[in-house]
């Protein structure tokens, strides 16, 4: 199934992890700076 979460603050980041577990997750946030963070797999 594919989802999108759009915001990864904190609640948004713990719920795309969550549902990444069985799921492909598309995360979506005004800052690019958050993305490119979890593209690179940085917290």
């Amino acid at each position: 199934m594919k989802i999108t979460v759009v915001g990864v603050g904190y609640v948004g980041l713990s719920l795309a992890i969550l549902l990444s577990q069985y799921n492909e997750v598309i995360a979506l946030d005004i800052e690019k700076e958050k993305i490119e963070m979890i593209n690179s797999r940085i917290s």
